[in-house]
Protein backbone atom coordinates (compact mmCIF):
# COMPACT_ATOMS: atom_id res chain seq x y z
CA UNK A 1 0.00 0.00 0.00
CA UNK A 2 1.25 3.50 -0.74
CA UNK A 3 0.27 7.03 -1.69
CA UNK A 4 2.63 7.27 -4.63
CA UNK A 5 1.76 9.61 -7.47
CA UNK A 6 1.57 7.70 -10.77
CA UNK A 7 1.12 10.77 -12.96
CA UNK A 8 4.56 10.70 -14.57
CA UNK A 9 3.96 7.08 -15.57
CA UNK A 10 0.84 8.06 -17.55
CA UNK A 11 1.77 11.60 -18.64
CA UNK A 12 2.99 10.47 -22.10
CA UNK A 13 -0.32 8.68 -22.78
CA UNK A 14 -2.30 11.73 -21.60
CA UNK A 15 -0.22 14.10 -23.71
CA UNK A 16 -0.80 11.91 -26.79
CA UNK A 17 -4.61 11.82 -26.50
CA UNK A 18 -6.76 13.01 -29.38
CA UNK A 19 -7.78 16.61 -28.55
CA UNK A 20 -11.30 15.83 -29.79
CA UNK A 21 -11.79 12.99 -27.31
CA UNK A 22 -14.98 13.56 -25.29
CA UNK A 23 -16.94 12.14 -22.37
CA UNK A 24 -19.15 10.22 -24.78
CA UNK A 25 -16.22 8.04 -25.85
CA UNK A 26 -14.69 5.15 -23.86
CA UNK A 27 -11.63 5.97 -21.81
CA UNK A 28 -8.46 5.19 -23.78
CA UNK A 29 -7.07 1.68 -23.44
CA UNK A 30 -3.67 3.26 -22.75
CA UNK A 31 -5.05 4.30 -19.34
CA UNK A 32 -6.51 0.92 -18.33
CA UNK A 33 -5.11 -0.23 -14.97
CA UNK A 34 -7.01 -3.44 -14.23
CA UNK A 35 -10.19 -5.34 -15.02
CA UNK A 36 -12.13 -8.31 -13.64
CA UNK A 37 -15.68 -9.66 -13.77
CA UNK A 38 -17.01 -6.84 -15.90
CA UNK A 39 -15.36 -4.12 -13.81
CA UNK A 40 -12.51 -1.97 -15.04
CA UNK A 41 -10.26 0.62 -13.43
CA UNK A 42 -8.66 3.39 -15.48
CA UNK A 43 -5.96 5.84 -14.60
CA UNK A 44 -7.03 9.47 -14.24
CA UNK A 45 -4.98 12.12 -12.44
CA UNK A 46 -6.55 11.98 -8.96
CA UNK A 47 -3.38 11.01 -7.11
CA UNK A 48 -2.05 14.42 -6.04
CA UNK A 49 -1.64 14.06 -2.27
CA UNK A 50 -1.89 16.91 0.27
CA UNK A 51 0.26 15.74 3.17
CA UNK A 52 -0.74 18.68 5.41
CA UNK A 53 -4.49 18.00 5.14
CA UNK A 54 -6.66 18.05 8.25
CA UNK A 55 -9.78 16.81 6.42
CA UNK A 56 -10.24 13.99 3.90
CA UNK A 57 -13.34 14.41 1.73
CA UNK A 58 -14.09 10.93 0.45
CA UNK A 59 -16.33 9.97 -2.45
CA UNK A 60 -16.91 6.50 -3.92
CA UNK A 61 -14.96 6.81 -7.16
CA UNK A 62 -14.52 9.51 -9.81
CA UNK A 63 -17.18 9.24 -12.52
CA UNK A 64 -16.59 9.42 -16.24
CA UNK A 65 -17.23 13.18 -16.42
CA UNK A 66 -14.81 13.85 -13.58
CA UNK A 67 -12.23 11.61 -15.21
CA UNK A 68 -12.57 13.38 -18.56
CA UNK A 69 -12.32 16.79 -16.87
CA UNK A 70 -9.20 15.77 -14.96
CA UNK A 71 -7.51 14.15 -17.95
CA UNK A 72 -8.35 17.13 -20.16
CA UNK A 73 -7.00 19.61 -17.62
CA UNK A 74 -3.80 17.58 -17.25
CA UNK A 75 -3.33 17.37 -21.02
CA UNK A 76 -3.76 21.14 -21.44
CA UNK A 77 -1.28 21.81 -18.64
CA UNK A 78 1.28 19.42 -20.06
CA UNK A 79 1.02 20.88 -23.56
CA UNK A 80 1.42 24.35 -22.04
CA UNK A 81 4.75 23.25 -20.59
CA UNK A 82 3.76 22.72 -16.95
CA UNK A 83 5.69 20.26 -14.82
CA UNK A 84 4.16 16.88 -14.07
CA UNK A 85 3.50 17.93 -10.45
CA UNK A 86 1.80 21.17 -11.48
CA UNK A 87 -0.29 19.44 -14.15
CA UNK A 88 -1.40 16.75 -11.73
CA UNK A 89 -2.34 19.30 -9.06
CA UNK A 90 -4.30 21.37 -11.59
CA UNK A 91 -6.17 18.32 -12.88
CA UNK A 92 -7.33 17.25 -9.44
CA UNK A 93 -8.34 20.78 -8.44
CA UNK A 94 -10.47 21.21 -11.56
CA UNK A 95 -12.34 17.94 -11.10
CA UNK A 96 -12.84 17.70 -7.31
CA UNK A 97 -16.39 18.21 -6.03
CA UNK A 98 -17.44 20.81 -8.58
CA UNK A 99 -20.80 22.48 -9.28
CA UNK A 100 -23.76 22.48 -6.90
CA UNK A 101 -22.34 19.56 -4.93
CA UNK A 102 -19.49 21.78 -3.78
CA UNK A 103 -21.83 24.46 -2.42
CA UNK A 104 -23.89 21.87 -0.55
CA UNK A 105 -20.78 20.26 0.87
CA UNK A 106 -19.46 23.59 2.12
CA UNK A 107 -22.77 24.39 3.82
CA UNK A 108 -22.94 20.96 5.48
CA UNK A 109 -19.37 21.04 6.77
CA UNK A 110 -19.77 24.58 8.07
CA UNK A 111 -23.07 23.69 9.75
CA UNK A 112 -21.57 20.87 11.82
CA UNK A 113 -18.62 23.04 12.87
CA UNK A 114 -15.68 21.93 10.72
CA UNK A 115 -14.69 25.48 9.69
CA UNK A 116 -14.95 26.71 13.26
CA UNK A 117 -12.81 23.85 14.52
CA UNK A 118 -10.14 24.66 11.94
CA UNK A 119 -10.23 28.37 12.78
CA UNK A 120 -11.34 29.49 9.32
CA UNK A 121 -14.47 31.41 8.34
CA UNK A 122 -15.83 28.78 6.00
CA UNK A 123 -14.74 25.55 4.38
CA UNK A 124 -15.17 27.29 1.02
CA UNK A 125 -11.52 28.21 1.60
CA UNK A 126 -10.65 24.58 0.85
CA UNK A 127 -11.07 25.59 -2.80
CA UNK A 128 -9.32 28.98 -2.56
CA UNK A 129 -6.45 29.84 -0.22
CA UNK A 130 -6.55 26.92 2.26
CA UNK A 131 -6.14 23.94 0.01
CA UNK A 132 -3.43 22.84 2.43
CA UNK A 133 -6.17 21.79 4.86
CA UNK A 134 -8.03 19.31 2.66
CA UNK A 135 -7.32 16.19 0.66
CA UNK A 136 -9.94 15.26 -1.95
CA UNK A 137 -10.07 11.53 -2.53
CA UNK A 138 -12.27 8.47 -3.03
CA UNK A 139 -12.34 5.03 -1.46
CA UNK A 140 -11.67 3.89 -5.04
CA UNK A 141 -9.05 6.44 -6.04
CA UNK A 142 -9.18 5.82 -9.78
CA UNK A 143 -12.36 5.68 -11.93
CA UNK A 144 -14.14 2.34 -11.75
CA UNK A 145 -16.70 1.25 -14.33
CA UNK A 146 -19.18 -1.58 -14.11
CA UNK A 147 -19.74 -3.00 -17.61
CA UNK A 148 -18.82 0.41 -19.00
CA UNK A 149 -21.11 2.45 -16.74
CA UNK A 150 -20.10 4.58 -13.76
CA UNK A 151 -19.81 2.38 -10.69
CA UNK A 152 -22.39 3.49 -8.10
CA UNK A 153 -21.04 1.79 -5.01
CA UNK A 154 -23.40 -1.20 -4.89
CA UNK A 155 -22.06 -4.15 -2.87
CA UNK A 156 -18.67 -2.51 -2.65
CA UNK A 157 -17.42 -4.93 -0.01
CA UNK A 158 -18.66 -8.03 -1.87
CA UNK A 159 -15.92 -7.66 -4.47
CA UNK A 160 -12.35 -8.71 -3.72
CA UNK A 161 -11.33 -6.72 -6.80
CA UNK A 162 -12.73 -3.51 -5.29
CA UNK A 163 -11.50 -4.24 -1.78
CA UNK A 164 -8.00 -4.58 -3.23
CA UNK A 165 -8.36 -1.12 -4.79
CA UNK A 166 -9.47 0.34 -1.43
CA UNK A 167 -6.52 -1.23 0.41
CA UNK A 168 -4.04 -0.32 -2.30
CA UNK A 169 -4.70 3.43 -2.26
CA UNK A 170 -7.26 4.83 0.16
CA UNK A 171 -6.06 2.93 3.23
CA UNK A 172 -2.54 4.26 2.78
CA UNK A 173 -3.83 7.84 2.46
CA UNK A 174 -5.67 7.46 5.78
CA UNK A 175 -2.51 6.08 7.38
CA UNK A 176 -0.43 8.97 6.03
CA UNK A 177 -2.81 11.49 7.67
CA UNK A 178 -3.32 9.88 11.09
CA UNK A 179 -5.10 12.82 12.74
CA UNK A 180 -7.24 14.05 9.85
CA UNK A 181 -11.03 13.97 9.95
CA UNK A 182 -12.35 11.47 7.39
CA UNK A 183 -15.63 12.53 5.76
CA UNK A 184 -17.20 9.72 3.69
CA UNK A 185 -19.88 10.99 1.31
CA UNK A 186 -22.66 8.45 1.00
CA UNK A 187 -23.32 4.94 2.38
CA UNK A 188 -20.86 3.07 0.13
CA UNK A 189 -17.96 5.31 1.12
CA UNK A 190 -18.99 5.00 4.78
CA UNK A 191 -19.13 1.20 4.47
CA UNK A 192 -15.61 1.15 3.03
CA UNK A 193 -14.34 3.33 5.88
CA UNK A 194 -15.97 1.10 8.49
CA UNK A 195 -14.41 -1.95 6.82
CA UNK A 196 -10.97 -0.37 7.20
CA UNK A 197 -11.67 0.18 10.90
CA UNK A 198 -12.38 -3.54 11.25
CA UNK A 199 -9.03 -4.25 9.61
CA UNK A 200 -7.31 -1.88 12.03
CA UNK A 201 -6.35 0.51 9.23
CA UNK A 202 -8.52 3.47 10.29
CA UNK A 203 -9.59 4.79 13.70
CA UNK A 204 -13.40 4.96 13.83
CA UNK A 205 -13.18 8.08 16.02
CA UNK A 206 -11.85 9.97 12.98
CA UNK A 207 -14.84 9.21 10.75
CA UNK A 208 -17.51 11.90 10.40
CA UNK A 209 -20.85 10.24 9.70
CA UNK A 210 -24.37 11.61 9.75
CA UNK A 211 -24.34 14.35 7.11
CA UNK A 212 -26.47 13.85 3.98
CA UNK A 213 -24.75 13.24 0.67
CA UNK A 214 -24.18 16.68 -0.94
CA UNK A 215 -25.65 15.67 -4.29
CA UNK A 216 -28.25 18.03 -5.73
CA UNK A 217 -30.65 15.09 -5.80
CA UNK A 218 -30.57 15.23 -2.00
CA UNK A 219 -31.57 18.89 -1.66
CA UNK A 220 -34.66 18.32 0.50
CA UNK A 221 -32.68 16.36 3.10
CA UNK A 222 -29.93 18.95 3.00
CA UNK A 223 -32.42 21.80 3.48
CA UNK A 224 -33.86 20.13 6.58
CA UNK A 225 -30.42 19.24 7.96
CA UNK A 226 -29.35 22.88 7.61
CA UNK A 227 -32.56 24.18 9.24
CA UNK A 228 -33.88 25.77 6.07
CA UNK A 229 -37.01 23.62 5.84
CA UNK A 230 -39.28 22.66 8.78
CA UNK A 231 -40.19 19.06 9.50
CA UNK A 232 -43.89 19.63 8.83
CA UNK A 233 -43.12 20.54 5.21
CA UNK A 234 -41.02 17.50 4.40
CA UNK A 235 -42.15 14.94 1.87
CA UNK A 236 -42.69 11.32 2.90
CA UNK A 237 -39.31 10.46 1.34
CA UNK A 238 -37.45 12.25 4.14
CA UNK A 239 -36.99 10.83 7.63
CA UNK A 240 -36.51 13.83 9.92
CA UNK A 241 -35.57 11.69 12.93
CA UNK A 242 -32.73 10.02 11.05
CA UNK A 243 -31.40 13.41 9.95
CA UNK A 244 -31.70 14.80 13.50
CA UNK A 245 -29.68 11.90 14.84
CA UNK A 246 -27.12 12.28 12.06
CA UNK A 247 -26.73 16.01 12.75
CA UNK A 248 -26.23 15.41 16.46
CA UNK A 249 -23.69 12.65 15.83
CA UNK A 250 -21.76 14.75 13.31
CA UNK A 251 -21.60 17.76 15.60
CA UNK A 252 -20.40 15.63 18.51
CA UNK A 253 -17.71 14.03 16.38
CA UNK A 254 -16.42 17.41 15.16
CA UNK A 255 -16.51 18.76 18.71
CA UNK A 256 -14.33 15.90 19.98
CA UNK A 257 -11.88 16.07 17.06
CA UNK A 258 -8.66 18.04 17.55
CA UNK A 259 -9.00 19.95 14.30
CA UNK A 260 -6.52 22.67 15.17
CA UNK A 261 -3.64 20.26 15.72
CA UNK A 262 -2.41 20.82 12.17
CA UNK A 263 1.06 20.17 10.79
CA UNK A 264 3.02 22.86 8.99
CA UNK A 265 1.58 23.85 5.64
CA UNK A 266 2.74 21.76 2.69
CA UNK A 267 1.10 20.92 -0.59
CA UNK A 268 2.80 17.54 -0.82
Amino acid sequence: MDTRNRFSEFAPAIRALDPDWTVAQPLPSSLLLASANGMSVYYAPFDYFVDSARVLLVGITPGRQQAVNAIGAARRALLAGDTDESACMEAKSVASFSGGMRRNLIDLLDHVGVARKLGIGSTDRFWTDRGDLVHFTSVLRYPVFDNGANYSGQRILASDFLKNQIESWFASECKALPEALVVPLGPAAADACQWLTRLGMLDSNRILVGIPHPSGANNERISYFLGRKPADRLSTKVNALTLDRGRSSAMQRVHSWNGTNAPSVSLG
